[in-house]
């Protein structure tokens, strides 16, 4: 496989070795020998008898000197397109750039089968693996999904999307050989209850579970209980989303002492029981998601009982009301980020949103979606919550000129305003010229009181602000501020920064079951797909530019 050097640390010394088949690198980790970095730059260049690159100087090849560890953290710094070039200088830049290897992510189609040890031969270090099937394509089976795992012993996280062929037997044989897991994450998967009970009796590491679409599971009611198993001492995070038999979590769900985010998305069922469970026993919960989920202000009073909760979002629950808000923000002192997409029912107003305000001093991020808040309200968060930092109003018809102004004079540590689809006009969004010291961005979308002069004015009279607005478009959409669309839910559990990085290897829903004096009306309401939220994309942007969630 070509000549190529390597450190003892022991000694201290190189050692070079020209054997035609070299020794596998145990250990991509191992230290270097104390190398200039200052050269390895500019002696990165191919053995000359391999490839036909320039600069290398006489006839010599100064990348030889340079220890695999230290070749291998050089391709660590390189995008994945890069990689890939790197791999073809030479059979040992070939050999080091897939030992170093950590993240994979295949065409997980039913041809792949014959390759898979080749393919693993060659990136024997991979840790985190992606297999993704096309709905067009026949998926790898239970027999590709067992090999791999006899390759991939040491795997900590993966990710299966469409391997409609993998079954309870091979999810079972997985769990068996990869007992190291910690990231497990599934969505449009055919296995069931047995397979996923198998994961988590086995692998008793798992700190992140997320499932979506397991659609194995959607024979009735009488879907097989899951967990608590192994994994409940270990489990940190759960993300349910789309699943017809959710509530087949419930015992894996209280059993998971150490829980601390939990994440219901679109799932059927009655929930306020689970909560009320919850609620009853010490836990440690800190983040709950829930969209789009039959709860209630019964849940929302045991959710009260998280004292450590920081993080809630509510979207689209139509049976919560003030009451279960009151009931949150009286007993979570620690609240920081609340979501709300009232889904224009109006009812969480003026009385939860003044709870909050009262009680929830550590407030730093505030999304407001489908509510119709007054100044009272307004007046009270922005004179009491001094923290906050994040703030989005959308939807809204009784947000006006008073009311941003408001926000202008009192919110002093708001650094990024969001405002879409709401009653303001040129003079309310121009009081920012002056007040809020701290901003540094501002969006306003749809709202058709609005003129671009505005935005003129205010990048001229400060010129650090970044504003961003639409013109006064008046073509309203759909306020959505869905979890599942703004990426900070399931891609935490889902390998968040394997699909922009990974090599891609390979060619190329139900009636409710809602309680007697549940209001019928809210029924109908419980879809599993939604349109596209007007503020996803600012929330996806905030968080990125900021390093948390908006």
């Amino acid at each position: 496989m070509g000549q190529y050097s390597s450190t003892h640390c022991g000694g201290g010394t190189k050692h070079r070795h020209s054997s035609p088949h070299p020794t596998l690198l145990p250990n991509h980790h191992r230290s270097a020998s104390d190398n200039s970095q200052s050269d390895f730059f500019s002696l990165m260049n191919s053995d000359e008898d391999e490839s036909p690159i320039p600069f290398v100087f006489g006839n010599r090849d100064y990348t030889d000197d340079l220890p695999d560890e230290c070749l291998a953290l050089i391709f660590q710094c390189l995008s994945s397109g890069d990689r890939k070039k790197c791999s073809l200088v030479s059979r040992r830049w070939l050999l080091v750039e897939g030992q170093s290897r950590h993240r994979l992510a295949l065409n997980a189609k039913v041809e792949i089968l014959p390759h898979v040890p080749t393919i693993f031969s060659r990136f024997d270090s991979v840790t985190k693996l992606a297999l993704r099937c096309d709905r067009k394509s026949v998926s790898i089976n239970d027999e590709a999904l067992n090999l791999i795992s006899l390759r991939c012993s040491k795997l900590i996280r993966l990710k299966l999307r469409g391997c409609r062929d993998v079954t309870d037997v091979g999810m079972s044989a997985f769990a068996r050989n990869c007992k190291n897991l910690k990231k497990f994450s599934c969505g449009s998967c055919m296995f069931g209850a047995k397979g996923m009970n198998a994961l988590l009796d086995n692998c008793s590491s798992l700190e992140e579970l997320s499932v979506k679409r397991l659609r194995g599971m959607n024979d009735g009611f009488a879907a097989d209980p899951i967990g608590p198993g192994a994994a409940a001492s270990s489990l940190k995070s759960i993300c349910l989303k789309e699943l017809y038999n959710g509530q087949s979590f419930a015992p894996l769900i209280v059993g998971s002492k150490n829980l601390k985010t939990l994440k219901l998305l679109r799932c059927l069922g009655d929930w306020d029981r689970l909560f009320e469970t919850i609620g009853s026993r010490e836990n440690h919960v800190s983040e709950i998601h829930l969209e789009r989920l039959q709860v209630g202000d019964t849940g929302l009073t045991a959710i009260s009982n998280c004292p450590k909760l920081e993080i809630l979002h509510l979207v689209k629950t139509p049976e919560c009301t003030d009451a279960g808000v009151v009931a949150v923000a009286s007993k979570c002192k620690l609240l920081r980020k609340l979501h709300i997409d009232g889904w224009r029912t109006n009812r969480i107003g003026d009385e939860g949103l003044v709870a909050i305000a009262e009680n929830s001093s550590n407030l730093k991020e505030l999304v407001l979606i489908g509510l119709n808040p007054t100044s009272t309200s307004l007046f009270a968060i922005a004179s009491n919550c001094k923290k906050l930092e994040r703030l989005a109003l959308c939807g809204s018809d009784t947000i006006g000129d008073p009311e941003v102004t408001c926000i202008a004079t009192k919110c002093m540590a708001l650094k990024k305003l969001c405002i879409k689809g709401c009653e303001v006009t040129d003079q309310g969004i121009e009081s920012f010229a002056w007040g809020c010291p701290n901003l540094v961005k501002i969006k306003v979308k749809k709202c058709k009181h609005v003129t671009g002069d505005v935005a003129d004015r205010l990048r001229a009279m400060r010129q650090s602000l970044a504003v961003n607005l639409d013109g006064g478009e008046i073509d309203i959409e759909p306020v959505d501020s869905s979890a599942s669309d703004g990426g900070a839910i399931e891609e935490a559990a889902e390998f968040q920064h394997t699909a922009a990085a990974l090599p891609i290897i390979g060619a190329s829903d139900i009636p409710s079951t809602s309680n007697v004096g549940r209001s019928s009306a809210s029924k109908p309401w419980f879809g599993f797909f939604g349109g596209r939220g007007l503020v996803a994309c600012t929330l996806r942007r905030w968080s990125n530019s900021n390093g948390e969630s908006l």
